[in-house]
């Protein structure tokens, strides 16, 4: 990674000074401050890694998943490789999801044929909100 300028002073005159834990470290002329570079790499805010646990967990595949958060289902497979999660088995139920905005949800709640029959889960998406719905298979 190429430095361009001191992150204490801004000073563009600095010199290579030793490595450290396989870094480049430098020492600016300007002000004798040691520094190194870190390559900062992307990172998805840990609110994102816990939905997409959250809604795994609650039955959803990686590729909805991937749809409704806009995350690779490959990083959601990683997770839960990583952290061990295991989803609970009945095949008695099967998970249906909606994403609705405030008024589209209380209207949902109003109707009182939507709550009998199932359980059901809701879940904050930024500024909507994600209703998940167990229901029992037909025969």
């Amino acid at each position: 990674m190429k430095i361009d300028l001191c992150p204490n002073c801004g000073s563009d005159r600095y010199i290579k000074s030793g490595v450290i834990n396989n870094r480049q470290r430098y020492k600016c002329k300007s002000c004798n401050y040691y520094f190194t570079v870190n390559k900062l790499g992307k990172k998805i805010d840990d609110y994102y890694v816990n939905k997409a646990l959250q809604l795994y967990l609650e039955g959803l595949t990686y590729r909805e998943i991937e749809r409704i958060l806009g995350i690779s289902h490959v990083s959601i497979m990683n997770w839960v490789k990583k952290y061990n999660i295991k989803r609970p088995y009945n095949s008695k139920y099967h998970p249906t999801y909606k994403i609705l905005n405030a008024q589209e949800l209380s209207n949902y709640f109003s109707n009182a044929q939507n709550l009998s029959g199932a359980g059901t889960l809701v879940t904050e998406l930024g500024d909507k909100f994600m209703l998940i719905k167990w229901e029992r298979f037909r025969d």
